[in-house]
């Protein structure tokens, strides 16, 4: 992921773990919920279609959602 300078992309991100991390905090979604919101989100962007442009921005957003799986970016609490 070489672009990550779209703010409102980072703010995203950024709202959406925050979000994530609430929710295990507070015993509303187990951790195992939570990466299998991430792999559906992943999942839309690998199948997504359209032109190459648009196959290129879906295929980084799915690398980038799997690289938060698999990486420590997901913090475990368990």
């Amino acid at each position: 992921m070489s672009d990550l300078q779209d703010p409102a992309g980072m703010a995203a991100l950024s709202i959406c773990e925050a979000l994530l991390l609430a929710l295990q905090d507070r015993n509303l979604l187990p951790e195992r919920e939570i990466v299998g919101i991430l792999r559906d989100a992943a999942a839309t962007h690998e199948n997504a279609q359209g032109p190459e442009s648009e196959q290129k921005l879906h295929s980084a957003t799915a690398k980038l959602i799997n690289a938060i799986i698999v990486g420590d970016n997901l913090p475990r609490r368990s």
